[in-house]
């Protein structure tokens, strides 16, 4: 009995579909998308393209041995921790070109997926902060200790390289991904809030 009144208020319900997107709001979501998918390609393939550039100068310019070493060896570092964060650029990728982008859920899934995406790219700029250290630490090593150079001294241009460093870095990073990615998802973010509506 119990089991009987179950059934019939499943069939009762209202179980509204997801809500298709009509082709007009299909065809205003494919220029963003498309842009997104060209600058993810471009800077794939620029980050591939540059870092065989890095260490071919690295290796063609006359440094002490130890000083090259340490720098290759940040060099390929920071191509591994570079390789992982295109792994999941690439997953993003895949899943712009999915032509099943026919539902307000799949674009709410979208949105998110664009949301992640931005906490991997922080995560990837903040990934260089040892990086960039270390290199600071190589590079005021390397430089020949005279009268001329106190501890303090020193000091203070480590301290001022690494503030100034981290701060481009970050300001470029953040500019890089709004001029890139930010007003397309915004443009998207735009559409999906009219088709709420």
């Amino acid at each position: 009995m119990e089991l009987d009144n179950l059934k019939s208020l499943w069939n009762k319900e209202d179980v509204s579909e997801t809500p298709e997107i009509s082709p007009e709001k299909q065809r205003q979501l494919h220029h963003p998308l498309e842009r997104i998918r060209k600058n993810m390609r471009y800077e794939f393939w620029s980050t591939v393209i540059l870092m065989p550039f890095i260490l071919i100068a690295i290796w063609f310019f006359p440094l002490p041995f130890r000083f090259n070493l340490y720098i290759e060896i940040l060099v390929i570092s920071m191509t591994l921790v570079t390789v992982f964060f295109f792994s999941k650029f690439f997953k993003l990728y895949k899943e712009i070109s999915n032509p099943a982008l026919g539902t307000l859920d799949s674009l709410k899934d979208l949105l998110h997926q664009f949301d992640l995406n931005k906490q991997y790219y922080l995560s990837f700029y903040l990934s260089f902060v040892p990086f960039f250290v270390c290199e600071m630490i190589i590079i005021i090593e390397s430089i020949p200790y005279t009268h001329h150079y106190t501890n303090g001294y020193l000091t203070l241009v480590f301290i001022g390289s690494v503030v100034i460093g981290l701060s481009i870095l970050y300001f470029i990073g953040n500019w890089w991904f709004q001029h890139f990615y930010g007003k397309y998802i915004r443009k998207i973010e735009v559409l999906v809030e009219e088709i709420k509506k």
